[in-house]
Order: C-alpha cells, then sequence, then structure tokens
C-alpha cells in the first residue's frame, strides 16, 4: 500500500473513533487534516457529517485514494476522545511514527472501557446526586440511586441485545416512573417527582445537545440539526415514557397525583 494511502487510512480512522464516541465535527474534520499534513500529504480533501466520513488523496494522480466510512451514533466515551487527541498531538508534533501511531490506534480501540458494574453503580450515584440537589430528601435518594442502578442494568440487557434505543428509552423511562410511585403508595412520605427526575437524568441527552449546538454554531448545520433530532427525539421518547406510566397509574388509582 502506497504511503499515501496508509495515511489516509491512519487518519480517516482515528476521526472515525473520534466520530464514534462523541466527537464535534469540527474536532474530526482537524484531526484527519492535520494527521495527514504531519505525515507530508497535502492534497487532500475532507467531509465529514455525523454518520459518515468522505476523504480523497491525490485526486490527479496515479497513486490516487479514497475513502468513505460509514459511522453509526453511539455511546459517548470522553476517555477515548482524549485518548485519540493526544495521539494526534504527538503525530502534529513528529513523536510518532506512522506504525507507532497504528498500534496505539489499535489499542485504544481494543479498549476494556469502564467495567458494567462500575457503570451501573456510577449511575446510581448520578441518579442520587440530582435528586438530591432538585430538593429531594436523603429517602428520596435513596430510591433515587436504586432506581438509577435499575435503569442503567435494563439499559446495558437492551443494548447487548440490540433493542432500539427510542424503545430503551420509553420503557425505561415508565419503568422509573412505575417504580416511584409504587414507592409513594408504600412510604408515603416522599417526593415521588424528584425521584423520577433523579432516576431518568441517566437517559437525559445532554452531551449529544450540546455536541448539536456547537456543530451549527460552527456552521455545520447538517451534522448539528442531525444532533439535535437525536436529542429531541430522545427527549420526546422520555416524556412519552413517564407521561404514559403516570396515566397508567392514575387510572388504577382512580384519581390524580397530588403534587
Amino acid at each position: 500500500m502506497p504511503q499515501s494511502k496508509e495515511v489516509l487510512n491512519l487518519a480517516v480512522s482515528m476521526g472515525e473513533e473520534l466520530l464514534k464516541n462523541g466527537g464535534e465535527i469540527y474536532r474530526v474534520q482537524e484531526t484527519v487534516c492535520r494527521v495527514m499534513e504531519a505525515y507530508d500529504v497535502w492534497d487532500y480533501n475532507v467531509f465529514v457529517v455525523t454518520n459518515g466520513i468522505f476523504a480523497t488523496v491525490h485526486e490527479e494522480r496515479a497513486d490516487a485514494g479514497s475513502m468513505v466510512r460509514y459511522i453509526p451514533l453511539g455511546e459517548i466515551n470522553l476517555e477515548k476522545i482524549a485518548k485519540i487527541n493526544q495521539l494526534s498531538r504527538e503525530i502534529c508534533q513528529g513523536h510518532c511514527s506512522l506504525r507507532e501511531a497504528n498500534k496505539r490506534l489499535k489499542a485504544c480501540r481494543q479498549g476494556a472501557g469502564v467495567k458494567d458494574v462500575t457503570l451501573i453503580f456510577a449511575c446510581g450515584i448520578e441518579s442520587a446526586g440530582f435528586c438530591f440537589l432538585l430538593g429531594g430528601h436523603f429517602i428520596d435518594s435513596v430510591f433515587s440511586f436504586l432506581l438509577g442502578m435499575l435503569l442503567q442494568t435494563f439499559l446495558l440487557m437492551g443494548t447487548k441485545r440490540n433493542v432500539s434505543k427510542f424503545i430503551l428509552n420509553i420503557l425505561g423511562s415508565a419503568m422509573v416512573t412505575a417504580g416511584s410511585l409504587v414507592l409513594y403508595r408504600l412510604v408515603q412520605d416522599i417526593l415521588y417527582d424528584r425521584i423520577i427526575i433523579g432516576g431518568i437524568i441517566v437517559l437525559m441527552p445532554g452531551v449529544a445537545l450540546v455536541t448539536g449546538i456547537r456543530d451549527l454554531f460552527n456552521g455545520d448545520y447538517l451534522s448539528g440539526g442531525i444532533r439535535m433530532m437525536d436529542a429531541l427525539l430522545t427527549g420526546i421518547c422520555i416524556a412519552a415514557g413517564v407521561g404514559a406510566a403516570v396515566k397508567i397509574f392514575q387510572l388504577l388509582g382512580g384519581g390524580a397525583l397530588p403534587l
């Protein structure tokens, strides 16, 4: 494989890893361009959107090459983004050969990531913390902690079975809401609304929303619009799950819930 095509493959692969893990469009574009220039490839064109990368090198020469990568929206992993950013900085500073860069990129891709148990516990802490910050009492935070862990366990199980993200958001938010209302009937002296908010905070598309806004401000209207639409649909699914659970509980209980 010619040197230019090896560089193209490395640059696009690094951009793919950034995009897959929640990197902004401008960051992906800049990384791909800087990596190719660091290895003395100047005749190139790169186009990045939320779901793909299109790149070419030396279009008018015999060693011309092109590459297209389809990249579905995935989970946010800021650790991998930080590692790829560090690798790109070392490449631009001339401290990393092409062979070494490929090895480090492969190691980053094969990283074990966060263990399920750690993630479940962290989501429980997140739910409890938000419940407390929003005015919940200690007992409310405890219940929110348990529901947050239950929700994350449900999400992990659904993801491993390739269940649609929108279905998971609807069912997950409904499960948290139903659990909060059942606890309210059993304990009475709790703030069920704070527990619900704390429990479903795990589902909130905060990073996707902020990334979409940043893409729009950087002039990437297509990519920003896609991310904003994804965040909006996620919010609608969460609202549908909560609303459905509350309505069913009202019908079964024979009255409105107290505020």
